[in-house]
């Protein structure tokens, strides 16, 4: 055991360099997350009305995001300029009778 704590130093330094390390890591993670849109992929509840289908990253600035509202899916652009609707009252119907591309 000697060995080990002589080979990194040890004592109060060597577990707040880890403690930093493992902070920043988890920070990091989160950060790229939300940067990439993965915090929308969890999947919704039954019984609930309102829920976010997909997102789509545009650009840095930009995101398309369909939300469902009852049987109901709304298209959304959401960016700095404010959010706008692309296309609203999509019937979930619809996409089921459409052939497969």
């Amino acid at each position: 055991m000697d060995s080990v704590s002589g080979l990194f130093g040890g004592g109060w330094s060597m577990n707040l360099a880890a403690l930093f390390f493992v902070v920043g890591l988890i920070g990091f993670l989160a950060w790229a997350a939300q940067r990439f849109g993965l915090g929308g992929m969890m999947p919704t509840k039954r019984g609930r009305r309102l829920g976010v289908v997909e997102t789509l990253s545009l650009d840095a600035r930009r995101r398309l995001v369909l939300v469902r509202r009852d049987e109901v899916e709304h298209l959304l652009l959401i960016g700095p300029g404010g959010d706008r609707p692309i296309e609203t009252g999509i019937r979930r119907e619809a996409q089921s009778q459409a052939p497969p591309p």
